[in-house]
């Protein structure tokens, strides 16, 4: 998104939507720099930025699958702790803090995005470990403040 936001395209707002949408998202970005609000296709923009919305979402959901999975792991297989888990915590978190930084208005979805991410992680986490289904818990048992900063370290 960042260095896409300053190429500037010649305005010849002739492709249409279903026809070449990236060829369209440019027609319409240099349509709106130039002013030119009554040729937008606004419906269609509309359309594109609830899709980056929720696209920014589920990225967060994600990240929370991701670190959900490998806390459960970690919990739930203390003898196969590993480098591997901890690395993987720390970047979810790191994710999960750029992308609240990012866009703020993500704190309100937060424990739903956990909640999503959770039912996901403890997938993940039921297949690798092979444990049984039972052995973790149907809803999530961290709170947001423990996935974020709870300590998982590998001693040396």
């Amino acid at each position: 998104m960042g260095s896409q936001t300053t190429k500037v395209r010649p305005v010849k707002p002739a492709t249409r939507y279903k026809d070449d949408v990236f060829t369209w998202v440019w027609e319409q970005v240099a349509l709106l720099r130039a002013g030119r609000l009554t040729e937008v296709d606004a419906l269609n923009v509309a359309e594109e930025l609830s899709d980056v919305g929720n696209e920014i979402y589920f990225r967060l959901e994600s990240s929370f699958a991701v670190l959900t999975q490998h806390v459960l792991q970690w919990d739930h297989q203390p003898q196969r702790r590993s480098k591997s888990w901890m690395f993987s915590v720390k970047e979810q978190r790191r994710r999960i803090a750029y992308l609240l930084k990012k866009s703020p208005g993500l704190k309100s979805e937060i424990n739903e995005a956990i909640e999503g991410g959770y039912a996901d992680g403890r997938g993940r986490a039921i297949i690798e470990t092979k444990l049984a289904e039972s052995k973790f818990p149907e809803t999530c048992p961290y709170t947001f403040d423990e996935l974020m900063t709870r300590v998982i370290e590998i001693d040396e």
